[in-house]
C-alpha cells in the first residue's frame, strides 16, 4: 500500500490534524485564530492559500483550517477531512447575513438546520431533502457554552445559497422561516451525515440591510463565537 501523501488540495499527512477541526471560510481567519488562541502551531497547508494548522488550545489538541466559499468549496475541504484524515468533529464559524429585524452585528447564530435549494446533497449521495441537520449533541454543547458565558444567541433555520449576487426579479421566499443566509453549512452537514460524523455550525452577522462589517472585521472581530468554538472543540 502506498504512502499517504495529501490530496490535491490539502498537503497534510495523516496524524497532523487534530480529531477536531474549527473551520471559518477565510483562510486568514484561520491564521488570526492560530496565532492568537493556539500553543505550538504547526502549519499542516496552504495550498492554494487554504491555510491550516493545527496546536494546542489549553492543552488540547486542536486544527483550524479556512473553508473558502460555496458549496462546492466547503464540500471538498470537508469532506477529505473527515474521509482521509480521520477527523471526527467540525465546527463551522462562519459569518452571514441577519434576515431578522432586531439582529445587530456581530450578533451569533447557532444552526439548527441549514436550507437550501442547491443540488449537492442529491448529486453527491442521493438525499432529496432541501434541510440539512448539524449534529444533534454537538449543536446543544455550543448551546450549553454560550450560556456558560452569558452570550446571548439566536438559533434557527439558515439558507446556504449558491448566488451572493442575483437578480432580484428571480429571488424567492424560502419554503422555511429562515433566520440568516449563508453558503456552506448545508454541503457540511450532508457529508458529515454521509460520512458518519459530526458537524455544528455557529454564524456572527457581519452583514444587514443597513450595515456591513470590513473585510478586517471578518477576519478578527468575531472572537465571542470563536471562543464559544474552542472551548466546546476541547470537551469533545
Amino acid at each position: 500500500m502506498s504512502e499517504f501523501n495529501g490530496t490535491p488540495h490539502n498537503s497534510a499527512k495523516v496524524g497532523e490534524i487534530a480529531k477536531t477541526v474549527i473551520m471559518p471560510g477565510d483562510p486568514l481567519r484561520a491564521k488570526f485564530i492560530a496565532e492568537t488562541f493556539l500553543d505550538d502551531v504547526k502549519e499542516f497547508n496552504h495550498v492554494r492559500n487554504m491555510l491550516g494548522y493545527t496546536g494546542t488550545y489549553k492543552g488540547v489538541p486542536l486544527s483550524v483550517m479556512g473553508h473558502g466559499m460555496g458549496i462546492p468549496s466547503m464540500g471538498i475541504y470537508s469532506y477529505e477531512l473527515f474521509n482521509f484524515y480521520g477527523v471526527e468533529n467540525i465546527i463551522r464559524i462562519g459569518s452571514c447575513g441577519g434576515y431578522l429585524p432586531e439582529m445587530k452585528l456581530f450578533d451569533v447564530i447557532l444552526v439548527e438546520a441549514a436550507y437550501s435549494d442547491s443540488t449537492f446533497a442529491k448529486t453527491a449521495y442521493g438525499y432529496e431533502e432541501d434541510l440539512m441537520y448539524p449534529d444533534e449533541e454537538l449543536t446543544k454543547k455550543l448551546e450549553d457554552m454560550a450560556d456558560r458565558k452569558g452570550k446571548h444567541i439566536y438559533k434557527g433555520i439558515v439558507k446556504s445559497g449558491d448566488c451572493f449576487y442575483y437578480d432580484p426579479a428571480f429571488k424567492k421566499e424560502d419554503p422555511y422561516p429562515t433566520i440568516a443566509g449563508e453558503m456552506e453549512s448545508f454541503a457540511l452537514f450532508a457529508n458529515a451525515r454521509y460520512l458518519h460524523k459530526k458537524a455544528a455550525c455557529l454564524l456572527t452577522i457581519s452583514d444587514k440591510k443597513d450595515a456591513v462589517a470590513t473585510a478586517e472585521e471578518r477576519q478578527t472581530a468575531f472572537k465571542e463565537m470563536m471562543e464559544i468554538a474552542l472551548d466546546t472543540a476541547i470537551g469533545l
